[in-house]
């Protein structure tokens, strides 16, 4: 079952409420002049960013694939690499950012090539941990193209590590997600590895 809060958000723009007044205060809470000359507009600056960088709720996957899968006889990896990204730690509502890269092993389908960096913009745009972002990503490529493996990686920098907590500036995470033949065969995982070094 959804958690509501998620619900919520995931509602049409029209339904939602304006978030600029809640910037408003939060701005007054950290001691801050909200009316002063310099901070006039940020809350609904602040409201225009945080609504684009969630935009990935109101993304439609459909929309997005847009029909996109062409019959070809093709069975070897196709590997998309070096996907940046941005997205939002879902604990501190700071920002991590890095690269992913996804690959797949055709089953008689391919996938048009622009429609695989905005699937992993649909779930980037949301709030999020690395671990659920890749895991997504690797489930969603399988659910529409039913290939015969997914794998995706992701390197990021949290910047919830850089700016707070252990303020640790070059450390980074990488997650990975195997699916299909990339879990089941290591001839196939080493030849994702080889190509991606």
């Amino acid at each position: 079952m959804k958690n509501k809060a998620v619900v919520k958000m995931m509602t049409s723009k029209n339904d939602t409420e304006p978030i600029a007044p809640l910037f408003h205060k939060i701005l007054a809470e950290l001691g801050e002049d909200p009316s002063r000359e310099g901070l006039l507009k940020t809350p609904e600056r602040a409201e225009k960013a945080m609504r684009f960088l969630t935009s990935g709720y109101h993304m439609d996957l459909d929309k997005i694939v847009n029909g996109a899968l062409f019959n070809v006889k093709y069975d070897e990896m196709v590997l998309v690499r070096d996907k940046e990204f941005y997205s939002m730690c879902e604990h501190h509502m700071l920002p991590f950012f890095g690269k992913m890269h996804v690959a797949y092993l055709p089953n008689e389908k391919i996938i048009g090539l622009s429609k695989i960096p905005r699937i992993v913009d649909m779930f980037a745009r949301r709030l999020q941990v690395q671990e659920r972002l890749t895991q997504e990503v690797a489930e969603t490529i399988q659910n529409v193209l039913k290939p015969r493996g997914v794998a995706v990686i992701c390197q990021a920098q949290h910047f919830c590590m850089m700016m707070r907590g252990v303020e640790k500036q070059h450390s980074g995470a990488i997650t990975s997600a195997m699916l299909g033949a990339f879990r089941t065969g290591k001839e196939t995982r080493d030849e994702l590895l080889s190509l991606l070094k």
